[in-house]
């Protein structure tokens, strides 16, 4: 074992200061609508305040967890965490809104089951995976039982519904098979089985085919579906190459619908202009490129494939998040990690970003 050094500072100095701009950034594009909303100028604001300070909390707890703990305890953190998604469903204990229960109340708060799902399915494949050595390459006990567990957890979030977050899981044990080495015919046959599947999801909810139409032709339907991406497109447009100034986007006085959320990099665009939106980017990029090199120095297989998950997921939430914001791909709920408002999602994230600090603590990995 590696002698423990002090976590990787690269990482905190991104997540940190990505989460200043998210608080920052929140503010800017909520005040107006919480005004009308709440009465409260600040309401987003303190939120945001609150999670962002409990999310730092729970960075600097698992940061000092030596992550051998949390394999240790993999399969118990995947239990809990089937447990907590289908408790969403429990009447009394799930929270309903817009139409999904996708929550579980305690008290005045809730929590997003899926979320804390995202790093325990992450802790218990590598878990698994790092001991399966040999056998990765076949498919009876390479690949099939990963399937079968994505099948199950997937298809309980999509009953919430969230189809978005049941991809992010995917995406998540697709790339660590990858990772670990799974025989690539395989890998590929069910990569091509796994994108009908998509299209049959998406065209199977009336929301979710109306919200694909529309992203190959917003235009046609300006008033309806396409309304949020051609307003996120105006934002990017009168942004321009220095932005309108922070607090001056017009985009967030009613236009953009809770733009706090999903559209906060179109208010980026809007407010900070490309070059907000690139520095923004290039936080991702540094976070994501010192992720790697976590991961192909972690001491051990179970940690490189802990660092490669984490990695993975926020790539690939910030890839969703930024494409939607740019009329790239179809309109869906994806926050942009550590800068949209969130609750326990933000929480979670930077716990997992705790646990790759810890690995990083254990690197042979030079501090530049």
């Amino acid at each position: 074992m590696a002698k423990e050094k002090p976590a990787d500072f690269i990482v905190i100095f991104a997540v940190v200061l990505l989460t200043c701009i998210g608080v920052i950034m929140v503010f800017s594009a909520s005040q107006y609508s919480a005004g009308i909303r709440f009465h409260d100028d600040l309401h987003f604001l303190k939120s945001q305040l609150t999670w962002s300070i409990l999310g730092f909390i729970m960075m600097a707890i698992t940061s000092k967890i030596h992550y051998k703990v949390f394999q240790k305890y993999s399969k118990w953190i995947l239990i809990l965490c089937v447990l907590l998604l289908i408790a969403v469903f429990i009447p009394g204990l799930g929270v309903n809104a817009n139409g999904a229960t996708r929550w579980i109340g305690f008290g005045p708060f809730t929590i997003q089951p899926s979320e804390i799902t995202k790093i325990g399915i992450i802790i218990f494949m590598a878990d698994s995976l790092s001991k399966k050595k040999e056998e990765i390459r076949t498919f009876s006990k390479g690949i099939f039982p990963y399937i079968l567990l994505m099948g199950f957890i997937c298809g309980i979030i999509i009953l919430q519904p969230n189809l978005s977050t049941s991809v992010v899981i995917a995406v998540i044990i697709f790339s660590m098979l990858f990772i670990a080495g799974v025989n690539l015919k395989y890998f590929l046959i069910l990569g091509g089985a796994a994108i009908p599947v998509l299209f049959i999801l998406i065209f199977s909810a009336d929301y979710r085919r109306r919200r694909f139409t529309s992203f190959l032709d917003p235009w046609s339907d300006m008033a309806g579906d396409g309304y949020q991406i051609i307003q996120s497109l105006l934002a990017f447009g009168s942004g321009g190459l220095f932005g309108q100034g922070l607090g001056n986007g017009k985009q967030k006085l009613l236009y953009i619908p809770e733009p706090q959320n999903d559209f906060i990099f179109a208010h980026i665009g809007e407010e900070l202009g490309l070059v907000g939106t690139v520095t923004i980017l290039l936080l991702f990029m540094l976070l994501i490129w010192r992720g790697i090199r976590i991961a192909l120095y972690a001491p051990d297989m179970f940690a490189s494939l802990v660092a490669s998950g984490i990695i993975c997921m926020i790539a690939f939430q910030v890839i969703i998040n930024v494409g939607v914001a740019t009329s790239m791909l179809p309109v869906t709920g994806m926050p942009l990690p550590f800068i949209s408002a969130g609750g326990s999602s933000l929480v979670f994230l930077m716990g997992g970003i705790g646990i790759l600090l810890n690995i990083s603590r254990y690197t042979m990995l030079e501090r530049s």
